[in-house]
């Protein structure tokens, strides 16, 4: 009988508890369980040096924790490592570079358009619209792709909370639809077809052979999934802060070459992502709880970041912290390939958003709200800007 029927739960990671402030819930978890079980997610680990274990020893917590195929997120070496080789050149330094000007471009004009008004809603007006539209630049999608792919990312999110199954293989079923349209399109081209990264895909190859379709699906749903929600609840946060603290939001604003180790720091305090998943591959115990073969955990990387063991007085912004402990992009072989482009999308958008405003400020009359799982950060942030 597997571990997981005889233990009881040891907390709702889906109460209103927790939803209304999963850090501080995060928090507690931390010192009170740092290693939990419930219904929802089965294992959640919270402690630095367990997700640092877990991290550091894929024979044990392999990453095929997936129902599904996910390429090369739920693979194991040695399957994983050629995966993952063909995938790390897609953000190379020079292919970073090359799109900074464009994503520039698309901030700079959506600013233009927002910052006419006195008020907005950050997320819904800007970091979610930003997030979709440089994804979709970056796999050379169309801008009829963006509305569609917006709506899907909010299903996506919503049905994952749910856990509602049968929504969850419509809305995969969607996106596959969509990335298959798209490569159609591309092969009908032949030669003529544009140079992007969807048609740069079906020329890639791994164990000797093309990428079969739906490889190509996966690879797309993956990095759309991780940044449109990523790189969206990041800026949130970003702004939410530096409206909290105008002395730091003006310091960046005129030593804009501050801003890449306040984006880490500030990110570290308020991660923008909760979580990644891992399964057992064999029994074990950690932090104290013996855990079967073929168990789920959850890495839950906003507590792992705010761990006093590991940084000293977590809530303090110190930007000149050794930063090599922050786990905001993981760490081991699987640390995020797409770390250099978040990190460029995220400078420029801050870049142009302190660039042209004088100050930001919070509407204390409409204040935010929260995200909820599997999100981080703000579902809304109503702001005044000059």
């Amino acid at each position: 009988m597997p571990v997981n029927d005889k233990v009881q739960a040891d907390w709702d990671p889906r109460s209103d508890a927790v939803q209304g402030d999963q850090r501080a819930a995060y928090d507690e978890m931390r010192e009170r369980c740092p290693v939990a079980h419930s219904d929802f997610l089965e294992w959640s680990v919270f402690r630095h040096e367990d997700i640092v274990r877990v991290l550091m020893d894929p024979d044990t917590f392999s990453n095929a924790a997936s129902r599904h195929l996910s390429v090369p997120d739920g693979m194991d070496p040695p399957e994983h490592t050629e995966y993952r080789r063909m995938i790390e050149q897609f953000f190379r330094p020079e292919r970073v570079d090359a799109f900074e000007p464009q994503c520039r471009e698309i901030a700079a004009k959506r600013l233009q358009a927002l910052l006419a008004r006195d008020e907005l809603e950050f997320i819904g007006d800007f970091a979610h619209w930003f997030a979709v539209r440089i994804q979709s630049a970056s796999l050379g999608w169309p801008l009829e792709m963006c509305e569609p792919l917006r709506l899907w990312t909010q299903k996506n999110h919503q049905a994952t909370f749910a856990q509602d199954r049968p929504a969850m293989a419509e809305i995969a079923r969607e996106f596959e639809g969509y990335v298959h349209e798209l490569l159609q399109i591309r092969r009908a081209a032949g030669a003529q077809a544009s140079d992007d990264i969807t048609g740069s895909l079906l020329r890639q190859q791994v164990q000797g052979r093309p990428l079969r379709d739906e490889e190509i699906v996966s690879i797309v749903r993956n990095w759309t999934v991780g940044e449109v929600g990523t790189i969206s609840a990041a800026l949130g946060i970003l702004v939410h802060y530096l409206a909290q603290h105008p002395d730091l939001q003006q310091q960046l604003r005129t030593q804009p070459a501050l801003l890449p180790a306040a984006i880490e720091e500030i990110l570290r305090i308020h991660g923008p992502l909760v979580a990644n998943r891992r399964i057992t591959t064999r029994p074990v115990e950690i932090g104290g709880r013996k855990i079967a073969a073929g168990e789920r955990l959850s890495l839950i990387w906003i507590s792992a970041n705010r761990d006093g063991r590991v940084f000293e007085d977590p809530d303090a912004y110190r930007p000149d912290r050794d930063q090599t402990a922050n786990l905001l992009y993981g760490a081991g072989i699987h640390v995020c390939p797409g770390a250099p482009l978040a990190r460029m999308e995220m400078r420029v958008a801050m870049e142009e958003i302190l660039g042209r405003t004088t100050r930001i400020d919070p509407i204390p009359e409409t204040p935010p709200t929260g995200a909820v799982y599997p999100g981080s950060g703000f579902a809304t942030l109503p702001l005044r800007v000059r």
